[in-house]
């Protein structure tokens, strides 16, 4: 029809749809002039012939959809970001001071040999080497647990860090003839056995630190302490009993954690075979 002037765009004259009886409906809410932006959905406004007019306009939906649906892209170069962030943790308070206790150890078989290794201004200079590297010990590994600055580096390094200086210090007093081999012989033959039937269990598990392992280390510290010292009477008699009190302790220690080696053991096999059951049922 003439006359009848067209209602203007986005007003109260916007289209009405209709039924299929012809009769208006309410009009088209949300969807006028340019359609509702920030959502995802732009473009011109929604028209089709259940609306009006000949069907969506445009492509109905912008782009490649639904806009802002997702969230923000990962930035180019994000691994190499996070590679570069945990490798700077490995520098924490923690691991600096095992790298200190790694360090320590030429030092401390240094000034154990100085002069013949029987000076004992020498042998006083390697006990507190020796002694710096026990407190660090104790140190790095309750800092790390506080602050959560346990590494991959600090797992290995640490224990190599602890084993090396006790080592050295055990091998430097076998060789002056301050201790019998065989001391030296069962305390580091249990270190190196205790390590390896961790390796053979972690699948299992891993076997917790017990409270005679740590008075072993402690008894083997202040042991291997006294006889790094240059002492003489009833104080080399004291240090006789304390390293006899250590090799004890490391004999106990060790027949314990091979049994909980092969508790372990035997309970991870059996979890796994009837887990292998129950998936075959």
């Amino acid at each position: 029809m003439t006359g009848v002037p067209a209602p203007a765009a986005g007003g109260s004259g916007a289209p009405r749809t209709r039924g299929a009886a012809g009769a208006p409906d309410a009009p088209v809410a949300g969807v006028s002039g340019t359609g509702t932006t920030g959502s995802g959905v732009s473009g011109t406004s929604a028209s089709g012939t259940g609306v009006s007019g000949t069907g969506a306009s445009g492509t109905g939906v912008s782009g490649t959809g639904v806009s802002g649906a997702q969230g923000p892209k990962a930035p180019r170069g994000g691994k190499l970001i996070d590679a570069a962030v945990n490798q700077a943790s490995v520098w924490n308070v923690a691991n600096l001071l095992t790298m200190l206790r790694l360090v320590l150890v030429p030092g401390f078989v240094a000034l154990m040999l100085a002069d013949g290794g029987y000076d004992p201004v020498w042998r006083a200079w390697a006990w507190a080497a020796f002694a710096v590297a026990m407190i660090t010990d104790v140190f790095d590994g309750h800092l790390a647990r506080t602050y959560n600055l346990v590494t991959d580096f600090g797992k290995i390094a640490d224990p190599i860090a602890d084993k090396a200086i006790m080592g050295a210090a055990l091998i430097c007093l076998s060789y002056l003839g301050d201790l019998p081999w065989w001391v030296t012989a069962v305390i580091l033959g249990r270190e190196l056995g205790i390590t390896l039937l961790r390796f053979w269990v972690i699948r299992y598990g891993v076997i917790p630190a017990s409270r005679g392992g740590k008075l072993k280390t402690l008894t083997q510290g202040i042991a291997v302490g006294m006889y790094v010292l240059a002492l003489t009477g009833p104080l080399a008699t004291l240090r006789f009993w304390v390293m006899a009190g250590a090799v004890a302790l490391t004999v106990v220690t060790g027949a314990d954690y091979v049994r909980q080696a092969i508790v372990l053991r035997r309970e991870g096999m059996a979890e796994r075979k009837a887990a292998a059951e129950e998936a075959e049922a």
